[in-house]
């Protein structure tokens, strides 16, 4: 849907500075997301801690020129060609425009709320639907007076489902949100304590969170929960109620029986007189409760049992909730440091119960300070204690300083601490063993890094990626440029090796233009993992248009056998105006558009509105070398000549680009609107080899070691022939893994504890033998393929290649570990 600034201006009553046209399509209220600039609405919130109005300079070098302000800024003519609409209140503005975006739609809209598994049902609901239906969802946990609007602006022509989550935390808040998100199926999950402070009882904030549904044509709920069935007596909603049973057989959804094994639940139900059954891989109870919702959801729309069964056994687990890991020591962790009220620790405490039963360990809760929980401490801790005793629990740590001021109340085995840290650097954590543990904090205690502690760690081979490295590598390629110029980041290749998703992640939280990947399912992928900026896709496929217009992502066009079948695919599916990137060819002679093309080109693109060039771009072929630095200005000369000759076809802006990483560096002249940085992200200066910032480390273990004697052999084949006694070390990498065979039989080397450990014989598949002789080193011991100590380069220089066959040869098998340091 096309929406102005004059026509957002007219829906949310503001008054106006207006000095450019512009379209809108991004809502914007925290500057660390920009994407799209061009077509960016940013909302100068104001909060108790915070003013937007104070990243409005910043906002605007970057390229944002439309803003909604409660008064205009004191230097307001230092934003000579921006768009400001001034309302009383910016969120009320936010909120309304959302609103009425959402009446443009007539399709099903799930409502869900609740205090306890909102988001768990609403990721749950799009595993079960999404084949059927394109369906907009709230992002993460985006359910607040903020988040919901920014949620529902994302629903456009395509969609045929939305599912949004609503929080609240006091009286009043669920009418604005229920105006906007409008659903027509409601969900109410469990009511707990969270958020309890501005709640005088229960009954009232399960009355507040009912306002959401009603005008919903149908809700779903525990029929056997007192509270929300008393509740919703009182509401008198009008909608039909499905209230799912396990023990009145005359409710709409009986549940015949729930039996839970080993590692799998199976449900048995009834619903129009036909009996069903289904089995989800969960035993807690909360996973259990909130696949009933579903259940019930799914039937309302019309999902067949069978369809049911099929998807219910392969819900996936939503990360942060009961996370189960093997700790140190025969310790099993599960980690549930979302969130920490008396709901969630009742079922994670019974699911510690469950788990423990088969295993015969002891149990032990890791326990933080309740926050918010609108309780006094000591009538919050005495319900604590009773949970605690009645759930079988045999040893208690706590942190904070409100549970260690009640530690008299728990008859246990018992250890208080008054922070976090505290208890990092104690006994007790060193000597917990053969025990099921509980770790459960509100996340201002940070109990990660109590979970971290105590999960075993396999050792195994892993790419390390250093995430501020490759932010410290965007940095120093930024300060060569120009304020205005933007950036395309390449994240083809699995990132060069590195993880698409953590990567994109990354360069999104730090307001990169654009990023680039080889193909559409590569750009799909990203945009189902949460990356919501412009996606260039450099090599798209005949057969993945779909792909690209159902995922907004924008191909590059090189020639008009493409073009054309991309223009009769968009007109086919009614899209307009759907971005493209061109590509000339000033010299490659790999792909593009040749300079005297562009006459047919630009007639063929003005006979059509389907598609629209969004950049025209080519690429250098030597930019990294001197001795091409002639055929590189020819290069540029004839790209600024076919470049301007497109754009001046066009009333709209078109991004020029041509300089890659080595180009920024040796050719500040061909900025242009944007630069693409590919190695030199990746920390590897094209011009001479040399490392930026370290981003990757390939490192292992060493399995065995062995003494073998002189003359003696190793490996296939009998290709490593000892000349001496040796010490020959077993690593678990292989050329599956990613380690070029070439650097066998003493070509290459390893490091351990900083010497070199050349490697003996041929390489196998997925071990290695390095020669450790002399070298003060034990099983068990980390071995570095590369990484800081020993550059990429150096083994690219062994192998005569180049630095991104390396980092791209590693092998998704690999596990890749992200930090920041």
């Amino acid at each position: 849907m096309l929406y102005t600034i004059e026509s957002i201006a007219k829906l949310i009553d503001a008054k106006c500075m207006l000095h450019a046209e512009a379209h809108i399509d991004w809502l914007l209220t925290d500057s660390r997301s920009l994407c799209f600039p061009e077509t960016t609405l940013f909302f100068a919130l104001s909060t108790k801690r915070n003013d937007g109005s104070k990243y409005i300079p910043d906002l605007y070098a970057r390229g944002v020129r439309n803003f909604v302000v409660s008064k205009l800024p004191e230097n307001k003519d230092e934003y000579p060609d921006s768009n400001f609409l001034v309302v009383s209140n910016p969120l009320k503005a936010l909120q309304k425009l959302a609103e009425l975006h959402r009446q443009k739609f007539q399709v099903p809209v799930i409502g869900i709320t609740g205090s306890n598994g909102k988001t768990i049902v609403k990721e749950w609901l799009h595993q079960l639907l999404s084949p059927e239906r394109t369906i907009v969802r709230s992002p993460r946990s985006y359910n607040s007076q903020i988040g919901v609007p920014i949620s529902v602006w994302q629903m456009n022509e395509s969609t045929e489902l939305g599912i949004f989550e609503a929080g609240i935390s006091e009286v009043g808040e669920m009418r604005a949100l229920q105006n906007i998100i409008r659903p027509t199926i409601g969900v109410l999950t469990n009511i707990g304590g969270a958020h309890q402070e501005n709640f005088f009882s229960l009954q009232e904030k399960c009355m507040e969170k009912l306002l959401l549904f009603k005008d919903c044509e149908v809700l779903v709920y525990n029929g056997d929960n007192e509270l929300l069935s008393n509740c919703v007596a009182k509401s008198m909603l009008t909608a039909r109620e499905i209230a799912w049973s396990c023990v009145d057989m005359e409710k709409p959804l009986y549940i015949s029986s729930i039996k839970k094994e080993a590692d799998c639940t199976v449900i048995s139900y009834r619903y129009l007189e036909m009996d069903n059954t289904f089995t989800i891989p969960f035993i807690d109870d909360a996973s259990i409760e909130n696949s009933l919702n579903c259940l019930a959801v799914c039937l309302y729309l019309m999902l067949s049992p069978e369809q049911i069964t099929e998807r219910m056994q392969q819900l996936e687990p939503v990360a942060m909730r009961l996370e189960v890991k093997e700790g140190k020591n025969n310790c099993v962790l599960i980690n549930d440091s979302y969130n920490s009220d008396l709901a969630s620790l009742d079922i994670a405490l019974d699911f510690v119960y469950r788990r423990s039963l088969s295993k015969g360990l002891k149990r032990t809760l890791i326990l933080s300070d309740m926050l918010e929980t609108g309780q006094s401490v000591t009538t919050l801790h005495r319900k604590v204690a009773q949970l605690v005793h009645s759930r079988g629990i045999e040893k208690i740590i706590g942190v904070g300083e409100d549970i260690s001021s009640c530690a008299d109340r728990f008859d246990v085995e018992k250890y208080f601490f008054q922070d976090t840290e505290s208890l990092l650097h104690s006994d007790v954590i060193k000597n917990l063993r053969n025990e099921i543990i509980l770790i459960k904090g509100s996340r201002n205690f940070e109990f990660d890094t109590v979970s971290e502690r105590l999960e075993l760690k396999v050792h195994e081979t892993i790419l390390e990626i250093n995430l501020n490295a490759l932010v410290g590598n965007l940095n120093y390629y930024r300060s060569k440029l120009k304020p205005e110029t933007k950036i395309v980041c390449m994240v083809k290749a699995f990132a060069y090796g590195a993880g698409s998703y953590e990567v994109a992640k990354t360069l999104q939280e730090h307001r990169v233009d654009y990023q680039a990947v080889a193909v559409a399912d590569e750009g799909s992928e990203l945009r189902k993992a949460g990356i919501t900026g412009s996606i260039i896709i450099m090599n798209p496929e005949m057969t993945a248009f779909k792909t690209l217009f159902d995922y907004k992502l924008e191909p590059e066009v090189y020639s008009f056998h493409l073009l054309d079948a991309l223009i009769k695919e968009a007109e086919k599916e009614g899209i307009t105006n759907f971005p493209i990137h061109i590509k000339l060819d000033t010299g490659m002679h790999r792909l593009g558009f040749a300079p005297q093309d562009v006459p047919a080109l630009i007639k063929r693109l003005k006979g059509q509105n389907a598609v629209i060039p969004r950049s025209v771009f080519s690429h250098m072929v030597g930019s990294d070398s001197e001795q091409f630095d002639a055929f590189t200005r020819k290069q540029i000369a004839a790209f600024e000549e076919a470049s301007t000759l497109l754009q001046n076809a066009f009333p709209h802006k078109i991004l020029r680009h041509i300089c890659n990483s080595a180009g920024i560096e040796r050719f500040p002249e061909a900025q242009y609107d944007m630069v693409r940085l590919g190695i030199g992200l990746y920390g590897v200066s094209p011009i001479d080899n040399s490392i930026i910032n370290n981003v990757s480390t390939l490192k292992t273990t060493i399995l065995q070691i062995r003494n073998v004697p002189a003359d003696d052999t190793v490996g296939y084949s009998r290709k490593g022939h000892l000349t001496r006694d040796s010490r020959i070390a077993a690593i678990p990498i292989g050329y599956a893994d990613g380690l070029n065979r070439h650097l066998g039989n003493g070509k290459g080397y390893c490091l351990l504890n900083g010497q070199k450990a050349p490697y003996v014989g041929n390489i196998c598949m997925d071990v290695c033998m390095v020669d450790v002789t002399g070298i003060d080193c034990k099983e068990g011991d980390p071995v570095i393929i590369f990484g800081d100590e020993l550059p990429i380069t150096v083994l690219s220089d062994l192998l005569e290649t180049i630095p991104y066959e390396v980092l791209t040869s590693v092998s998704s098998r690999v596990k890749r570990i992200y930090f920041q340091d």
